[in-house]
């Protein structure tokens, strides 16, 4: 495990030593190519110099044990001792985790987050208007960049549909939890017996892939450019710079009307058909391995209920984990840390039975 850990170090600091020469530095793909690779390992090299440093404060700390006469060295020696000595503990379970086999999906790629409505007519769609600003809202709050390129309004303010593009470090590693039906119960502003209703709206998360690992056949779409909606006043495009797109074989469509650019729409609606078509295809690969599927967390089945937030109580359950949280209104403003943290801890803990069996 450790000379593993060690290879890791030795090639971070290979890259450092690469990304200052000039030649290098000269060279804008080759220096983005060494410096993803580079930020990749750190994690690694970081967990080999801390345990490193560890194991020889602990072995100076034995050494002082057995030379000294000194009464209060030997109490200092054994202190020290006991600390370095949990620490190794703690950090070959950091490093067991760190080493454990990555996802199929890159954790550290752009990941567009899909919010449609789903089972309860104008209550889901408001439901799904703010589970989207939620996600929105948790994004802004980590400093990650966020693109809105497509929403589609609802009579009451919903959404039937809306798609955002987020960008930034581990975005991808954080929110994969997230895919999945998210159930709500509440009391609708319209239900004048105050009876509870149940809602369902469906979210989907997938990381966006380069354009380099998947190529779609213009056969296969179809193209419709139009007017951008807009909130009035400047915002309102006033050319066909909206586009859609549909994959024929799979009836795929995909909206975008943030940019000013139909070139640019265009673009981005086929990264996210690609990402969408990805998904599709990793799908399936994964339901004939479904007994190894049912022992992750973060399995991304859209048809799989994994959260209810029931509004009366206030309270919050991801039924993965059977974790209850009375926080709604916090959770509902971004506040969702606690829960991937724990959603994460438990799919960690299931890799490591996996690996050790």
């Amino acid at each position: 495990m450790i000379e593993k850990l060690k290879a890791f170090k030795d090639r971070y600091d290979f890259l450092v030593q690469e990304s200052c020469k000039p030649e290098v530095i000269s060279d804008l793909e080759k220096w983005k190519q060494i410096s993803k690779e580079q930020t990749s390992l750190e994690e690694y090299a970081l967990l080999y110099d801390n345990y490193t440093k560890t194991q020889k404060n602990l072995e100076s700390s034995r050494q002082v044990l057995k030379e000294t006469d000194d009464q209060e060295l030997k109490d200092m020696a054994e202190e020290e001792i006991k600390e370095c000595e949990e620490k190794l503990k703690v950090l070959e379970n950091e490093i067991k985790i760190a080493l454990l086999p990555k996802d199929s999906k890159d954790d550290s790629k752009e990941v567009i987050i899909e919010v449609r409505s789903g089972a309860g007519g104008d209550e889901s769609s408001l439901f799904g208007a703010e589970l989207f600003n939620m996600y929105k809202k948790y994004a802004e709050k980590q400093g990650w960049k966020v693109e809105i390129t497509e929403y589609s309004e609802t009579e009451v303010g919903g959404v039937r549909e809306a798609v955002m593009i987020i960008t930034g470090k581990n975005c991808y590693k954080r929110l994969k939890y997230e895919s999945g039906v998210h159930r709500v119960q509440r009391v609708p502003e319209t239900e004048s017996q105050g009876r509870v209703h149940t809602s369902t709206t469906t979210v989907a998360v997938l990381p966006q892939i380069e354009d380099v690992n998947f190529e779609i056949e213009e056969k296969d779409l179809k193209t419709d450019v139009f007017r951008s909606g807009g909130c009035g006043g400047q915002g309102v495009n006033t050319t066909d710079s909206a586009v859609r797109l549909t994959h024929i074989p799979t009836g795929f469509v995909v909206t975008c009307q943030d940019e000013r650019s139909q070139i640019k729409n265009r673009e981005k609606a086929l990264k996210i058909l690609k990402s969408k078509l990805q998904d599709l295809y990793e799908e399936k690969a994964i339901k004939e391995h479904q007994q190894e599927r049912k022992s992750q967390v973060g399995t991304g089945d859209r048809s799989e209920r994994i959260r209810t937030y029931n509004f009366p109580q206030g309270r919050v359950t991801d039924h993965r984990i059977g974790l209850s949280q009375y926080n709604i209104n916090d959770f509902m403003l971004g506040d969702i840390d606690s829960m991937i943290d724990a959603l994460a801890m438990e799919d960690q803990r299931l890799k490591l039975e996996q690996s050790q069996k």
